[in-house]
This record gives C-alpha cells, structure tokens and sequence, in this order.
C-alpha cells in the first residue's frame, strides 16, 4: 500500500480551489444508467472511486469518456444487469446501481459492496426500499438479485428506519423511472448531494421533489432524457482544509465552495479559536489566539458530518482543556486514534465518544491508516507533529482527495506519496 511522508511542525499558508464532490458524482453516475441519451457531467473529481464507477458502466455497456474533469456518457448497444465483484467490491457507492439497473434490463446482480472499515452499513434500508416499490429481492452467495416487477402501484410510502443517504438517493432514482406512480419517501436524508441528484435528475425530466427535507415526492416518468450538469464542490474536502488550516495555526481560503454546506463546522471552528470570513464562495480561516477545546457530536446533515469527525478529532487533541467528541453515525469511526496516541495524544475512546485531553504537540511516528477521512486527518497530525511521520496503507485517500498531495504542498506543507503499483 502506498506510503506518505509528511514533514511537521508546518503552517498551512494560503488558498485551495476545491474539487467537485465525489459523494454526489457517484450517485448520479449510478443514475446515469436509466437514460439513453448522452450525458455530460461536469466538475467530476479524479479519483479512484470514481474510476471504478466508470469502469462498472462500461462494463455494463455504457461508453465513457473522462478528460479535464468532464465525464460524457453514451448509450451502447446493450445493457447487462451483473456487474462483476472484482468492482463492484471495491466500494460501497456502487451498490445504488441495483435498482437502475433492474429497471433498465427487468433484473440486476450485484454483489455487497466494499469500502472503508468505519463501521456496519448495512444494505437493509436499500432492500427493505426497493420491496416497497414493489421490487422482487433475493440473496444468493453475497450477491443481492433484484427483478422488476415491470408495472407499479399507483402510490408508494416509504419510510426510512434511518435517514441514510444511500438508499435516499436509490430509491428517489429508482423512483424517477416508475411509470405512472407517485412515490413518497419519509425520514429522508437531507444532505446536499441529496439536492445534487435531485438536480440531476430533474435536469433529465424527472419529477423530484423535497430534497433537502425530510420527505421527498417522485412522480414517475416512462423515460429520461440527456442533460448536461454540473456536480456541486465537495463539502467534505473544504472542511478537511479548513481544519488543516485551524490544526497547523495557519491562515488557509478554501475557493469554490458553498459555505451553507458547512455552517455546522464552521460554527464549531469559531468555538475552538478559528477566526472565519465566508464570502459567497470561499471561506477564510485564521487563527488569533490558542485553540479551545468543545463538546460536539456527529450526526446526519445538517449536523456535524462523521466524515470532518477525524479532523476535528485531531484539530483537538493539541486544543487547551479537554474535549469530548461522539461518533453518532458509525460505531468504529474512531479506528484512527491508537495511531494519533502513538505520536503523543492522548485521547481515550469509550461507547462511541472521543474523551480528548489537549496535549501542548505531536511527535512524529511510524503509524498505519484505517480509511479515506483519517488517513486525511493524521496527514493533518504529521503536519502538526514535530519531526517526521510516515502513514503506512495509506492508499485509501486517493480514493476520497483530488491532487492532495500538490494542493497541501501549494499551502506550504512538505508531503512525499510514495504510490503502491495500483498508484
């Protein structure tokens, strides 16, 4: 796996554009598979995550292209509905390809999916979902088979154990192409890449309505056409910088951003010491005196999101007093904080909380990576550590940060990716 070498006790100095979001590109991608009209989406991150997706519609018959951050998608002459593990495994987002594939060939195969190690997700809100709507669902070996019912009950109402955002999105998708129903899902997630696909989708013809509330109607459609769209900038990346910029007492802009997106971090960021100016685009962040320590916890938007957890986890760990942070989303988020001990914090984790006594600095150390947000956050640590760190396994965040390594260096800070032969 690949290695990052991150030199401490660094600044971070100046201003970082963000990348779009890949949370919302890949639920639009998955979409994407119902129309057959071509679709050019723009704003599309270069990650590895969203290679993989790409690489899945090709296989299952789309032709692709991807050049400047611009991804164009053609019909091909046919559609298959089984999409091979050896993707499919890779990550989780791939799994909302189930339901728009069952509609677009009468069936799918798909396989449970990968990702990071933070925790259960299970599938079961998709499942019990698509059910509703009237799908037929069977499990065979891990993988999950899904058979249209071909026509649909007039109304649907659906309501979500859990606003997961996951199986908002599919089933909203899914919802979109069902002829001649109207489709209620309650307990809704409210994210913006929610809103993202809603745009998406109604760019095409659909009929979607709610995003952002807790309850979204679908009136279904017999087709979609081709539409041009535009994926919104990557939230969670804006905060992962802005923290960076807070941790190292640096003075960071993070451009091309929608500061609505984060107002939760942004509030806690002036709770611990961060001065912040948001204009309509941008967010500034510098710091005037010593950090603070909070209480805060993680919840669905528009709380503070799980994925900035780690980030502010270590933003706190050299804060003055003692913090507390609580995981409210995935029990085995905090799989990153053995390896923030091992370079001198000292934080204890007990039922899903984060009890964090602010330490006067880091060390460098040898350490490991669990996934995309902490291999992230304890890049930030070695900013902040003195000496040298070096983050082992630490392939994960190519999967989840575009050109990271250049836009921290840009910043001032000295980070060295030593790839694994997969990059």
């Amino acid at each position: 796996m690949s290695q990052i070498v991150v030199t401490g006790s660094t600044s971070l100095n100046g201003s970082v554009t963000v990348s779009g979001s890949k949370n919302s590109a890949l639920p639009i991608l998955a979409a994407s598979i119902m129309i057959d009209e071509t679709i050019v989406l723009n704003n599309v991150p270069e990650l590895r995550d969203i290679f993989t997706m790409l690489s899945i519609l090709q296989r299952i018959g789309r032709k692709v292209s991807f050049s400047g951050n611009t991804v164009r998608i053609e019909p091909g002459e046919i559609v298959v509905g089984n999409i091979p593990y050896e993707l499919i495994g890779k990550m989780r987002a791939s799994f909302n390809l189930l339901g728009p594939l069952a509609v677009r060939c009468g069936w799918a195969k798909v396989g449970k999916p990968g990702g990071c190690n933070i925790g259960q997700r299970p599938v079961d809100y998709h499942l019990r979902g698509l059910r509703k709507l009237g799908f037929r669902i069977s499990e065979q070996h891990g993988d999950v088979i899904a058979v249209s019912p071909g026509s649909f009950d007039d109304f649907v109402h659906y309501r979500l154990p859990y606003p997961s955002v996951g199986a908002t999105e599919q089933l909203m998708t899914v919802a979109s192409l069902m002829k001649g129903s109207k489709v209620v899902i309650e307990n809704a997630a409210r994210e913006p890449e929610v809103c993202d696909l809603q745009g998406f989708l109604n760019g095409s013809g659909a009929d979607v309505r709610g995003a952002g509330t807790s309850v979204i109607e679908v009136v279904g459609k017999d087709a979609l056409h081709g539409t041009e769209y535009r994926v919104i900038p990557d939230r969670v990346e804006a905060g992962t910088y802005l923290f960076a910029g807070l941790a190292t007492l640096g003075e960071v802009t993070v451009k091309s951003v929608i500061p609505e997106h984060l107002a939760v971090p942004i509030k806690i960021m002036s709770e611990i010491g961060g001065i912040v100016d948001i204009s309509e685009d941008s967010v500034h962040i510098e710091v005037s005196s010593p950090l603070k320590a909070v209480k805060v916890s993680s919840e669905p938007f528009p709380g503070f999101p799980t994925d900035l957890q780690p980030l502010l986890t270590v933003t706190l760990s050299t804060a003055r007093g003692e913090s507390v942070v609580e995981e409210g989303v995935f029990e085995n988020r905090f799989g990153y904080v053995d390896e923030l001990n091992r370079m001198g914090a000292d934080v204890k984790v007990c039922n899903r909380k984060a009890f964090i006594k602010g330490v006067s600095g880091l060390s460098g150390a040898e350490i490991k990576a669990p996934d995309i947000r902490a291999t992230a956050a304890l890049i930030v640590a070695g900013l902040i550590a003195e000496g040298e760190t070096i983050i082992h396994e630490a392939g994960h965040i190519f999967r989840g940060y575009e050109r990271i390594q250049a836009k921290l260096n840009d910043l001032g800070a000295v980070i060295k990716v030593f790839p694994d032969e997969d990059g």
